[in-house]
């Protein structure tokens, strides 16, 4: 996992860390992401740590981010915590990255223990089912949130909007497979984005 987010965080070294802001320490890392694991859920996770590395610590610049969060999306496992896995990398190298990865999972892995433990005592209760769809119903809301902040200026360039509406009628209405998605709309977006296309 070190060597495969080494190389990954190589390729976002342009613009790291803003000039005027010094490296975290190990136990800096380990507090900020075990606070944003502790209070966030769902997708939304993605938006605090955006707000964690570039609006509140600025340890990241806002093309970094951006850059990461693409490479994570390519790698096996969860988006957040492979997040955490480059940019702790990233700004104090594997240790950095155990410390933020641990740090965000924690607080979950507790959570997730001690609801299970609950639910499984309790499941037919029509209390839980009602919890369960509204904590659903917010993750939701978190996931649209980020995806809004991170994607709105993409929305206003029509190869990006068209992208957009392409996929989400392929998964959505045609109900096709991610990697049948992933199939179709790469080859596009690449050819659409190539070098000398423009914008």
């Amino acid at each position: 996992m070190a060597s495969q987010s080494k190389v990954a965080a190589s390729a976002v070294a342009v613009a790291a860390v803003p000039a005027d802001n010094p490296r975290p320490t190990l136990i800096e890392l380990f507090l900020e992401f075990l606070l944003i694991g502790a209070v966030s859920f769902g997708g939304g996770i993605i938006a605090y740590e955006r707000v964690l590395l570039i609006e509140k610590r600025k340890w990241l610049t806002n093309d970094t981010f951006m850059a990461t969060l693409a490479i994570s999306q390519t790698m096996p496992g969860l988006n957040s915590v492979n997040i955490a896995v480059l940019a702790g990398d990233h700004l104090r190298g594997t240790l950095g990255a155990i410390a933020a990865t641990i740090g965000l999972i924690l607080p979950g892995s507790v959570f997730v223990l001690g609801v299970g433990i609950l639910y499984s005592e309790g499941a037919n209760h029509p209390l839980v089912n009602t919890l369960l769809a509204g904590i659903a119903a917010c993750a939701t809301g978190l996931l649209a949130a980020i995806t809004y902040k991170i994607g709105s200026e993409h929305v206003r360039h029509l190869k990006s909007l068209s992208i957009i509406v392409v996929t989400f009628v392929l998964m959505s209405i045609l109900k096709l497979s991610l990697i049948w998605v992933l199939l179709i709309m790469s080859p596009i977006a690449l050819y659409l984005y190539r070098p000398g296309s423009g914008k």
